[in-house]
Formats: C-alpha cells, sequence, structure tokens
C-alpha cells in the first residue's frame, strides 16, 4: 500500500499531521466511525474540535481518498476507497469487515432490471462473525 503523504498528494491534499493521523487510523482499523476517531485524534492532538476532523473527512470524500459507508442500524463509517467490496456487520460485535466478490454483476444485473444508472452502491450483509459464534 503507498505511503500515508503519498496518498494525500494523490488525492490533491495538503499533507497535515491531522489528515495523516486520519488516514492512519483508517489503514489500522480498516472502518472507524467519526466519535472513534475523534477519540483517537484527541490523544494526539487534544486541542483539535469536531468540526476540524468533519471538514479533513468531508474533504478526503469529496477528493476521492475516503467514503463513508452507511450501514443500517447503526452509525456511518469511513474506510479507505479501494476495489469493489461489499461489508459483513456482525449484529452482536457490530465489526465490519470487507469481502471482496463480484459485486460488479450484482450491480449490472440491477442496472438492467431497474433502468437506473447506478452511480454508488453499499452492499452490507448483517449477521454473527465467526469469533462470536464461538463464544455462544
Amino acid at each position: 500500500m503507498k505511503g500515508t503523504a503519498e496518498l494525500l498528494k494523490e488525492h490533491q491534499l495538503k499533507v497535515t499531521p491531522q489528515r495523516l493521523k486520519i488516514v492512519m487510523m483508517l489503514k489500522k482499523h480498516g472502518h472507524i466511525n467519526i466519535e472513534d476517531l475523534y477519540g483517537e485524534m484527541l490523544k494526539e492532538f487534544p486541542s483539535v474540535s469536531l468540526a476540524t476532523i468533519y471538514k479533513n473527512i468531508n474533504q478526503m470524500i469529496d477528493n476521492g481518498l475516503i467514503q463513508e459507508v452507511k450501514l443500517p442500524r447503526s452509525k456511518s463509517v469511513y474506510e479507505l476507497i479501494k476495489d469493489p467490496h461489499l461489508h459483513m456487520v456482525c449484529d452482536k460485535c457490530h465489526k465490519v469487515e470487507d469481502v471482496v466478490v463480484g459485486t460488479e454483476k450484482i450491480i449490472e444485473e440491477a442496472e438492467k432490471l431497474s433502468g437506473y444508472i447506478i452511480t454508488e452502491s453499499f452492499i452490507t450483509l448483517r449477521g454473527i462473525c465467526a469469533e462470536c459464534q464461538a463464544t455462544q
């Protein structure tokens, strides 16, 4: 994976300590909600405001570096943009995992059946993860 500063520059974003930390947190966690991200940011940048975090997140979305993943019955999470994939969400521990499958065929079929030109998709499947199943 590319370096953090290189990713920011590639997406025409100024390299700042806060943006570097946000990208590093996304690389580390894969998916993170705004409250958890803010909590992590406060450890390193005690004076950072939630508004600053939102501003940076929105600029990164606008520049195509990250995306918001809207999850049913859960808070939205953010992730670095990567190849098409779907999300698995555990109903017990709320972990979010990526699964790379042939989402292109699903989208093509949906376009054909509906007549829509699909510009964005978030496919989410809910269930119980293997770790939570093991503790039942």
